[in-house]
């Protein structure tokens, strides 16, 4: 009989013109939960570290970039811009990265913050991790049983 072992966290993360929202899964990938966010500096490669950093605090076994996708689902400028950040991430975590559809993932979270009665500058300051959770949650829910047997 063998052991079933837990495939891992996954680390969920929301690219913004000025934050980056953090979210990271449980080992068993059901539950994304927001982490934090990174305010963006004008060093791209040191948000990246910064980013790899987390995915180490966190063993993260994956990471899971949000793909802002035009609404007709094509590929627009922004999309593009985030495959290639996405392709680099990779490169500085060590780790692999998967591109996941984001569309309207910033949507939801501000419907949920306004919700919770979390309002203006509170908001700003955790809408992205929130969006990065919405993300994660919603690539989590689409992983079939076969996806989480190692």
């Amino acid at each position: 009989m063998s052991v079933r072992r837990p495939p891992g966290r996954v680390l969920g993360i929301d690219l913004g013109q000025r934050r980056i929202g953090l979210a990271i899964s449980d080992p068993d990938r059901r539950v994304a939960t927001p982490d934090r966010v990174i305010a963006r500096t004008r060093d791209a490669e040191r948000d990246r570290r910064a980013i790899a950093a987390v995915a180490d605090e966190w063993e993260a076994s994956l990471v899971v970039v949000g793909l802002p996708l035009s609404l007709d689902g094509s590929d627009g400028p922004a999309a593009v811009a985030a495959r290639a950040e996405a392709t680099r991430i990779g490169e500085v975590t060590g780790r692999p990265v998967e591109t996941y559809d984001e569309r309207f993932t910033t949507v939801t979270a501000e419907r949920t913050l306004a919700e919770q009665d979390v309002r203006g500058q509170d908001r700003r300051k955790v809408v992205d991790m929130v969006a990065a959770a919405v993300l994660l949650q919603a690539w989590l829910d689409r992983r079939t049983p076969q996806d989480l047997t190692p």
